[in-house]
């Protein structure tokens, strides 16, 4: 499958493991989202190779990684290498938390983007800069 679509409310419902991986075929790594409800205490947990990252799409999350402790709102990201023992909690009694959790391990593989359109070049080198039109 070259490519796929789907919401997290089409791939579960309630708490828990939301499966996207399998769903939507990816093959190059695993990925989860995470539903929490208000104050649920996550479990401490390591892997034998694969790294974590964490992304905060909705709601506070609590993350206790080594001796640290942080709390992250919506936007925040948490990086865990794979042995590193980590638990991650819902930091809100009023609020469900969502994370997006992707998996994997290997390391980076360099840039390899290519525009298809070469008129596109300039445009994707000027991105995000103070100086580029929004046009």
């Amino acid at each position: 499958m070259a490519h796929a679509f789907a919401t997290l409310d089409e791939l579960g419902e309630g708490y828990g493991f939301r499966k996207i991986r399998a769903p939507l075929g990816v093959t190059a790594f695993g990925v989860n989202a995470i539903v929490m409800p208000p104050g649920y205490v996550g479990f401490f947990h390591y892997h034998d190779t694969q790294d974590e990252l964490y992304f905060v799409h909705s709601g506070t999350a609590r993350f206790e990684v080594a001796d640290e402790e942080r709390i992250l709102e919506a936007g925040g990201l948490c990086h865990v290498e794979s042995t590193t023992p980590r638990r991650v909690s819902n930091a809100s009694e009023s609020e469900d938390l969502v994370l997006l959790v992707v998996g994997g391990k290997g390391g980076y593989v360099e840039r390899d983007g290519h525009m298809v359109d070469e008129a596109d070049i300039a445009r994707r080198a000027a991105f995000g800069k103070a100086d580029e039109s929004t046009a």
